[in-house]
């Protein structure tokens, strides 16, 4: 990296523009920056750091400095811009920080936001603009220098006081340092992340123990009152015990022995209680059904008495069917004849109304009178239709009059409107003008202010989610506190319970003793004195609700440290992307800035209406100018086409005169003729239905006749009487056929052999039987039940043994997971046996550069120490709790002794510190990925040298235009001023300072 040019204005000290040429300064490999306190030496290097990263070094940074210079005229903006060439590129950087403007209108000021620019000079194309945003600008300034900020500051910014402190400091300090410089993070990080695990693999150790115990609990549960049963053998194991596996395998082998026994005897027992339950069954079988035949046959005499006293009624109902089945034959003609006297009525009715609508003079006339009547009224209504056409013609030219009249008046309007609006066409046009150009300024504004409002926002939102996230971060603390104390409460309940029942188990298990039954600890028959339950005894449900109340509580733990975890984060990403800024002081500038958008925004809401307006009008003034010439072209035709339809109608009304006869009109001459039409068709319809009714009526009577003599009916009324409805005549069918299918149903009842002898036979004892088998299967349902017991008992000791040499299994990788953790963090925290330094990851890391940092000085140490001095890194353990492999001392080669660095005197800590710091400064430069530093400051520290020790280290410093470097002197110095003849100094006044160039002599000033 090198510097090539400085622009400084209104910038710290610097009220005008000073331009700095490290080109010139650099051309002597070494210049001095020289002034008084106060003047601005410093700010230079600021402007520097400032132009790279956006921010000045340390303190100097703090909230509520401003960067602007209170010397500078008030229209002056603060800007810096650095021209530099890093990794081959040519680039120019500009920045303006966030800085209070006079307002361009009116009086007070206003804000500007912070600017960046960054631009590429190239042989093919020149300056070429890159980016103007702050985060695009940073990523590519940190990518090519491969250093942050507080590197930058440290490797081409040498603090020389920082350096002594560094030498003098102790591990803890040292170690502070180099961690910013050397980004050891990712060390400390892993460190965290052994020690995580470490716990998380404990703790499920710890769990699948305590799994384990919790099975063989549920085991002991489950076994019962098994016989064999040892006695329990948990009480005095505990999590991590080695004895846990073979006492739980054991003991459960033991349960599930038992249980089988007593799963035999239960299913011998089953066995004969199926054996009565089927005889029993049978019995009542036979009896049920004995007493069902019995009464079959009862049903079937009494149901055969009654079929035979309907007989009378079977026969008149069979007379009757026979009647209408006659009938049916004779209906379709009965129903033929009615529906032709119907018509015949219907049609005479129709006749006399059609004769009734005629003139008195055609009531006696007959059909073909009517037809030649019609034929003639139809010849006359046809010749009208050229006199149709007149009449239309004629009532269009009137309208076409009444047309032209309007459009004459219409046109006379639209052309004295049309003269008035061109008259006023001059002040319109500019009075649109001027509302185009006001919204067009305010449209510009809107944009320069929109730009500025979102980051606001962005931060605002940021500020409030970082202030809210606050408070819920002390609330999900409390609850997480609170959560904790009940989870703890909980568990020591649980374990209180859970010792307490096992103190009381021998009265539980007395609880299930039987009389005569043996015990199932000892294996007796005999109870003598059974364990009574103690005053506050528990038992297996209130253990139970102990335990789960204990789980729920570790959930609300776990679930409370997990939303806390997540509320930190969150604060922490709101407080970075919201800054230091107060809230208020956020929402003010967001309320200023919105509302001066809005109103800007309002108002160029209104240009694209103004430009429409505006070319509206315009199109309005082409239109209207145009719209004037036609209509006088227009008004011409008018007149000439008005006289041509005055003559047309004229002929078309003599003609019409004649065609009309007494009628108003055609239509009305026409209307009168096609009602006569109509009559006269009508009537002669009318009376040619009427004579073909007649002729059916006549021709449906002689088939009824014939029809009824057929069917063997004497007239026609005889057969009308046999004919039944459809729903009487089924009805009548149905009544008949159920007395033919009772009659088929009795006779296979008395056909029935086993029903005829159950009548002979004497009456079963049903309710006895059933009493019977209902005792049978009481006794085959506890027979049942004790087995299902059984079963079930013997499966959940089968399933409770495997989860438990499940669970037995799963610990044994966990376990080994755990030793393997739990080494590498006491390894990488330093509490190991086998970290013979007692050293952290990080601590380790750091002592390797810090070793790399020394043998760097040292080249340079040499040199200035007339090879007296060697600084070394010493990996010796600090005393007390102090941290290892921190150390750092120096080798005097005359004394042969190494003595720790903070005896060193005043000029040779500056000899140290200066080496120090180059070599800090190749190391981190190899660090950041090898960014050749072509330009390099050194801050102070040179009036403690002598004459001799000032002419080595400037030859050391001389020494770095070797490899094509600068060296920058920052210093107080006078004798500096004599050796160094490339000089800058830093002239301070009342009106803010000024920088000059020295080349040569002392009198040879540059301004």
């Amino acid at each position: 990296m090198r510097l090539h040019r400085l622009e400084i204005t209104a910038f710290g000290p610097f009220a005008t523009r000073q331009e700095i040429d490290f080109d010139a300064l650099s051309g002597a490999g070494i210049f001095l920056l020289h002034g008084p306190t106060g003047a601005g030496k410093t700010s230079i290097l600021d402007a520097v750091c400032y132009a790279l990263y956006g921010s000045v070094p340390g303190p100097r940074q703090s909230p509520g400095s401003s960067l602007r210079s209170d010397h500078a005229d008030p229209g002056t903006p603060t800007e810096v811009l650095l021209e530099l060439t890093v990794g081959g590129r040519r680039l120019e950087l500009t920045r303006r920080p966030e800085q209070e403007r006079p307002k361009k209108r009116g009086t007070g000021t206003t804000r500007d936001k912070a600017q960046t620019g960054l631009r590429e000079h190239t042989a093919a194309t020149g300056w070429q603009a890159l980016s103007r945003s702050h985060q695009e600008t940073a990523e590519e300034v940190e990518q090519l220098l491969g250093m942050s900020r507080e590197q930058f500051c440290q490797v081409v910014l040498l603090p020389q006081g920082e350096f002594a402190r560094f030498l003098r400091a102790d591990a803890e300090a040292r170690g502070r340092l180099l961690g910013r410089l050397f980004d050891t993070r990712r060390f400390a990080a892993v460190e965290t992340l052994l020690a995580d695990r470490r716990r998380a693999a404990e703790a499920k150790v710890r769990a699948g123990d305590e799994k384990v115990l919790a099975t063989a609990q549920r085991l002991a549960q489950a076994a019962g009152d098994t016989p064999d049963l040892r006695e329990w053998p948990l009480p005095d194991l505990a999590p991590g015990d080695p004895g846990l596996s073979g006492a739980v395998c054991a003991w459960a082998a033991v349960a599930r022995s038992g249980a089988r026994e007593r799963l035999t005897v239960a299913e011998y027992a089953l066995a004969a209680a199926e054996s009565r339950h089927h005889q029993a069954r049978l019995a009542a079988e036979e009896a049920r059904e004995l007493d069902r035949l019995r009464r079959r046959h009862a049903e079937t005499l009494d149901r055969a008495a009654a079929l035979a006293a309907a007989a009378p009624e079977r026969e008149r109902v069979a007379r009757l069917l026979d009647r209408a089945r006659r009938a049916a034959s004779v209906l379709p003609a009965l129903e033929l004849r009615s529906a032709a006297a119907a018509a015949h009525r219907a049609a005479a009715r129709a006749e006399a109304d059609a004769r009734g609508r005629l003139p008195a003079s055609l009531a006696g006339a007959g059909a073909e009178q009517l037809a030649a009547l019609e034929r003639g009224l139809r010849e006359e209504l046809g010749a009208l239709g050229a006199a149709h056409r007149a009449e239309r013609r004629s009532a269009e030219i009137t309208r076409e009059r009444a047309a032209l009249d309007r459009e004459s008046r219409a046109a006379e309007e639209a052309l004295a409107e049309d003269a008035d609006w061109l008259a006023r066409w001059e002040d319109t046009r500019a009075l649109l003008h001027d509302r185009v150009d006001t919204t067009q300024y305010a449209a510009t504004a809107a944009e320069q202010l929109a730009g500025a409002l979102e980051p606001a926002r962005l931060r605002l939102a940021a500020a409030r989610r970082r202030d809210a996230l606050a408070e819920e971060c002390d609330r999900a603390a409390a609850e997480l506190l609170s959560v904790r104390e009940e989870a703890q409460a909980a568990r020591e309940r649980w374990l209180e319970l859970k010792e307490a029942r096992l103190r009381g188990i021998a009265a539980e298990l007395a609880e299930a003793l039987v009389t005569g039954e043996p015990c199932a600890v000892c294996g007796s028959a005999e109870h003598p004195a059974p364990a009574r339950p103690a005053p506050g005894h528990v038992d297996r449900a209130a253990e139970d609700a102990a335990h789960a109340r204990y789980e729920r509580t570790e959930a609300r733990r776990a679930s409370c440290e997990r939303a806390l975890a997540g509320v930190r984060q969150a604060r922490a990403e709101a407080a970075a992307a919201a800054g230091d800024t107060a809230t208020a002081e956020l929402l003010a500038r967001t309320e200023e800035l919105t509302r001066e958008h809005a109103a800007a925004h309002r108002l160029a809401g209104g240009l694209h209406a103004a430009r429409e307006e505006l070319a509206a009008a315009e199109r309005e003034y082409a239109a209207r100018s145009e719209n004037r010439q036609r209509a006088e072209r227009l008004a011409a035709a008018r007149a000439s086409h008005r006289e041509a339809l005055d003559r047309e109608q004229a002929a078309l009304e003599a003609e019409l005169s004649l065609v009309r006869s007494d009628a108003g009109s055609v239509a009305e001459r026409a209307r009168t003729l096609e009602t006569r039409v109509r009559l006269v068709s009508e009537a002669a319809a009318a009376l040619r239905r009427s004579e073909t009714a007649a002729q059916h009526l006549k021709e449906a009577d002689d088939h009824l006749s014939d029809a009824a003599f057929r069917a063997g009916f004497d007239t026609t009324d005889e057969a009308a009487a046999a004919v039944l409805a459809e729903p009487e005549r089924s009805a009548l069918q149905r009544r008949t056929d159920a007395w033919a299918a009772e009659e088929a149903a009795l006779a296979e009842r008395f056909a029935e052999a086993d029903t005829v002898a159950a009548a002979e036979r004497e009456p079963a004892d049903a309710p006895a039987a059933a009493a019977a088998l209902e005792r049978a299967a009481g006794t085959l349902r506890a027979a049942s039940s004790a087995v299902d017991a059984a079963r079930l008992r013997c499966a959940e000791l089968d399933r409770l043994s495997r989860q438990a040499e499940t669970d037995l299994r799963a610990q044994g990788p966990l376990r080994d997971a755990y030793d393997r953790v739990a080494r590498l963090a006491a390894l990488t925290a330093g509490t190991s046996a086998d970290n013979e330094r007692r050293m952290r990851l990080e601590s380790y890391v750091l002592a390797a550069r810090l070793e790399q940092v020394a043998a760097a000085a040292t080249v340079r140490l040499l040199r200035m120490s007339g090879g007296r001095y060697t600084l070394v890194h010493s990996a010796a353990r600090a005393g007390g709790r102090g941290r290892s492999g921190l150390g750092l001392h120096v080798v005097d080669a005359w004394t042969g002794r190494e003595r720790d660095t903070a005896t060193l005197s005043g000029g040779e800590t500056f000899f140290a510190s200066l080496a120090l710091a180059l070599g800090l400064a190749d190391v981190v430069t190899d660090e950041a990925g090898g960014t050749r530093l072509d330009t390099l400051f050194i801050d102070e520290g040179f009036g403690s040298l002598d004459d001799q020790a000032l002419d080595e280290v400037l030859d050391v410093l001389d020494s770095l235009r070797e490899r094509d470097r600068s060296v920058g002197i920052v210093s107080h110095v006078a004798d500096l001023r004599t050796r160094v003849q490339t000089q800058l100094e830093v002239v301070k006044r009342r009106g803010g300072s000024e920088v000059r160039h020295r080349t040569g002599t002392p009198d040879a000033l540059t301004d």
